[in-house]
């Protein structure tokens, strides 16, 4: 198991306690297959043109799916990428 997924898993099973209010946030837009699939991929721990290489588009296609992901999702990372997939159920953890 990757570290990524070590430390995502770690830290979703551990609760959060925060004084702070959490801001509500609109539904985010809904993920097409592609996203889904290469959501699901870099779960997996592929970069970007390993995914590439293994769907038969560009580098430059991955990148641009994976910021529409991050842009939909109102995240700025990988790793909340993936946190919020998680959360959202949108990938399988297995």
């Amino acid at each position: 198991m990757g570290s990524v997924k070590r430390s995502m898993r770690t830290r979703l099973a551990k609760p959060r306690r925060s004084s702070a209010p959490v801001p509500k946030r609109r539904r985010p837009e809904a993920l097409t297959s592609r996203e889904r699939e290469i959501l699901q991929i870099i779960w997996s721990g592929l970069k970007n043109k390993e995914i590439g290489r293994r769907l038969k588009i560009s580098v430059k296609t991955v990148e641009a799916h994976r910021a529409n992901m991050m842009k939909k999702i109102r995240v700025s990372n990988t790793a909340q990428l993936l946190k919020a997939a998680i959360r959202g159920s949108m990938i399988d953890i297995r």
